[in-house]
C-alpha cells in the first residue's frame, strides 16, 4: 500500500487489510470482527432467519474495526461500499469504502481538529480527506470529549 495514493478497495477483506497496515504503521492495536451473510449483516435483517445470499445470489460481508489508544476510533465496513466511523464517539456515516484509509491518516497524523461556531453554537469534526475534500459532521456540545476539545480551533 502506498502512502497517499489513491487506491480502490473493492472487497470487505481488502478494506480490513488496508486497515490492518494502518494499524501497524501508527503502532495501534486493532480487533476485528466479521459478519459474513445476509442474515447476520446489519443492513440486511429483512434477509430472514437462515437466508445467507442476497437475492442476487452474492455473499454480503462486513466487517467491525475497533482501534485501540487515542482517539477511540471504530470503523464499521458495509458491503455496499461504505463504511461508518466514530471517532471519540462522533458517528460519521456514508464515508466512501476507498476513503477510509485517508479518513483514518488524518485522524492519526493529527489534521482532523474541531470548529466551533458561535452562533447558533455548535461543534463540527472537519476531517481533511485528498483531493481538497473535507468531511464535516455536526457534534453537541455535550459530546465534546478531552481529545476532541483538544483539538477546538
Amino acid at each position: 500500500m502506498i502512502r497517499g495514493m489513491d487506491q480502490h478497495l473493492p472487497s470487505t477483506e481488502a478494506a480490513v487489510s488496508a486497515l490492518r497496515a494502518i494499524a501497524v504503521e501508527y503502532g495501534r492495536e486493532i480487533d476485528v470482527t466479521h459478519d459474513i451473510g445476509a442474515d447476520q449483516t446489519s443492513r440486511r435483517s429483512a434477509a430472514g432467519i437462515g437466508v445467507i445470499t442476497d437475492p442476487d445470489g452474492s455473499l454480503p460481508h462486513e466487517a467491525f474495526v475497533e482501534f485501540g489508544g487515542l482517539p477511540r476510533l471504530s470503523v464499521r465496513l458495509y458491503p455496499d461500499d461504505d463504511a461508518l466511523i466514530t471517532v471519540e464517539g462522533v458517528e460519521c456515516p456514508d464515508i466512501p469504502r476507498d476513503d477510509v484509509p485517508a479518513f483514518l491518516r488524518s485522524v492519526f497524523d493529527g489534521l482532523a481538529h474541531v470548529r466551533a461556531r458561535r452562533f447558533p453554537p455548535g461543534y463540527f469534526l472537519i476531517v481533511p480527506l485528498p483531493g481538497d475534500r473535507t468531511h464535516k459532521e455536526y457534534m453537541p456540545m455535550i459530546t465534546l470529549s478531552p481529545w476532541l476539545s483538544s483539538r477546538v480551533r
